[in-house]
């Protein structure tokens, strides 16, 4: 069975394979697809990590409210971050460097989570127990909003109240944004 981690390393390969078809589409169209795509990935990969992952951190790891503490603080950067990209206009002078401050500090993020915080995450874990923390988090991501909503709570219980209210409205807005269609999104 899959553990929390290699799905959260794969939420990151799917997010950078996003980011690059950002850089590389050529219509406005299609940037603004990509736009979409990365932050609907982005947002609820955040809102699973800081609902699952961090108190499973913080639970299980001596070092691991200190961990998660300073992983809240690296995602609110992003999450303003992506605050100002998500609603950004294709054609605007600011989207290609915006998206690229965004991905300087979102990979710095990544890799430190992946080398390190996971890792330890782990290996305090049972095989059961990352599975079971896979479930969750997997469930968490579908109540997610689907935006960035950087004044929102980022720890429980307060996170979940924000999100079930943010949630709906983002999917509703969903409804009405375009997105690569699905073909694009499985090559990538």
């Amino acid at each position: 069975m899959i553990r929390v981690s290699e799905a959260i390393k794969r939420d990151h390969r799917e997010l950078e394979d996003c980011y690059n078809n950002i850089l590389d589409a050529v219509t406005d169209d299609d940037k603004t697809r990509w736009q979409n795509q990365f932050t609907w990935e982005l947002a609820r990969h955040s809102v699973g990590e800081e609902l699952i992952v961090y108190p499973a951190m913080e639970k299980h790891l001596p070092d691991g409210k200190e961990m998660a503490d300073k992983d809240r603080k690296e995602h609110q950067k992003v999450k303003e971050q992506l605050y100002i990209f998500q609603n950004l206009k294709a054609s605007d002078p600011k989207f290609k460097p915006t998206i690229k401050a965004l991905w300087t500090d979102l990979s710095e993020h990544i890799k430190e989570e992946e080398e390190h915080d996971l890792k330890l995450l782990e290996k305090a874990l049972e095989e059961a127990d990352s599975e079971e923390l896979l479930q969750s988090f997997n469930r968490a991501k579908m109540f997610a909003p689907t935006r960035s909503h950087p004044s929102a709570p980022d720890k429980p219980p307060f996170e979940n109240v924000a999100g079930l209210l943010a949630a709906p409205i983002d999917h509703l807005r969903d409804l009405f944004n375009k997105f690569p269609n699905q073909d694009s999104v499985r090559k990538a």
